[in-house]
C-alpha cells in the first residue's frame, strides 16, 4: 500500500509511533549519547515533515529512516569538529579580543553554514579555494600541490567562488 500523501498526520503518527523507539536505539548506539540520539530521532521526523517524499510501506520504512538519520549524524560530527576547532582557537586569543557568547554563537553558526557549502563543492576546486583563503598560497603554490596547471586552479578558484555566491544568495534568501 502506498499513501497518495504519506504525510498526513493519522500516517505520520503511526510511523512515528511504530519506529521512533527503534530509531532512538540505533542513533544512541551510534552516538553513545542518549540525549544526542533523542535530538537526532525528532530531527529525523521534523525532516519528513519539512520535506515530504511519497513512501512505500511494502517496504521498510527504516532504510529510509536510517538513510536521513545517518546524514543527520554526519552533520553532528562536522558541527562538533567545527566547534572544537573554534573553541581552540579562541583559547589562543587573548581575554580582551574573546567574542562574545552572542557574537560566538554567530560566528560558529557562519561557519557551520561555510562548511556545508563548501563541502557541496568537487575536492579540487574546495581544495584549491582552501588553499588560498586559508593557507595564502598563490596559484602557483596550489597548482604544484594539487599536480595542476595554473590555469585550472584559475578555473577551480571560479568554480568554487560562484559555487559559494550562488549559495550564499540562496542563503539569504532562505533566511530573509
Amino acid at each position: 500500500m502506498s499513501y497518495s500523501d504519506p504525510f498526513t498526520q493519522p500516517h505520520m503518527h503511526t510511523l512515528y509511533a511504530d519506529h521512533h523507539g527503534w530509531l532512538q536505539t540505533w542513533l544512541r548506539r551510534k552516538l553513545g549519547c542518549a540525549f544526542t540520539a533523542e535530538d537526532l530521532t525528532h530531527d529525523t521526523f521534523l525532516r519528513l515533515l519539512v520535506r515530504p517524499r511519497e513512501l512505500d510501506t511494502k517496504r521498510d520504512p527504516r532504510a529510509y529512516l536510517t538513510t536521513i538519520a545517518q546524514g543527520l549524524v554526519v552533520d553532528h560530527w562536522r558541527r562538533r569538529e567545527i566547534e572544537r576547532a573554534w573553541l581552540d582557537a579562541i583559547m589562543e586569543l587573548a581575554e580582551p579580543l574573546v567574542p562574545s557568547a552572542e557574537h560566538q554563537a554567530v560566528i560558529l553558526e557562519t561557519l557551520v553554514e561555510v562548511d556545508r557549502i563548501l563541502a557541496r563543492l568537487p575536492s579540487k576546486p574546495r581544495e584549491a579555494f582552501l588553499l588560498s583563503h586559508l593557507h595564502g598560497l598563490t596559484y602557483a603554490e596550489i597548482a604544484a600541490q594539487l599536480g595542476v596547471s595554473e590555469r585550472m586552479v584559475k578555473k577551480y578558484m571560479a568554480q568554487a567562488m560562484l559555487h559559494c555566491l550562488t549559495a550564499g544568495n540562496a542563503f539569504r534568501s532562505a533566511v530573509a
